[in-house]
């Protein structure tokens, strides 16, 4: 049964496919389906996780709900946000 909410479903399951949580799959599918978007190309102005802060680190990464983030370091939560 297709999903309503994937605009690309083809793309999505390749993206899965290749190890892609279901999340950043659907994400990069759906962006690709909007001719206004492009995900291939630079995103806002935000700062470099390297220059926030731990604190703001963790709260980023208890809003994804990243296991163990309590234990990490900030190079640690740095690459599990990264990789999220």
């Amino acid at each position: 049964m297709p999903n309503p909410s994937l605009k690309d479903e083809k793309l999505y399951e390749d993206l899965r496919d290749k190890g892609m949580s279901k999340e950043k799959a659907a994400r990069i599918s759906n962006a690709k389906a909007n001719p206004d978007m492009h995900p291939s190309e630079k995103g806002g102005k935000a700062p470099a996780y390297e220059d926030w802060t731990k604190d703001d680190l963790y709260s980023r990464a208890q809003e994804l709900e990243i296991e163990g983030r309590s234990d990490m370091t900030k190079d640690e939560l740095i690459n599990a946000l990264r990789n999220h």
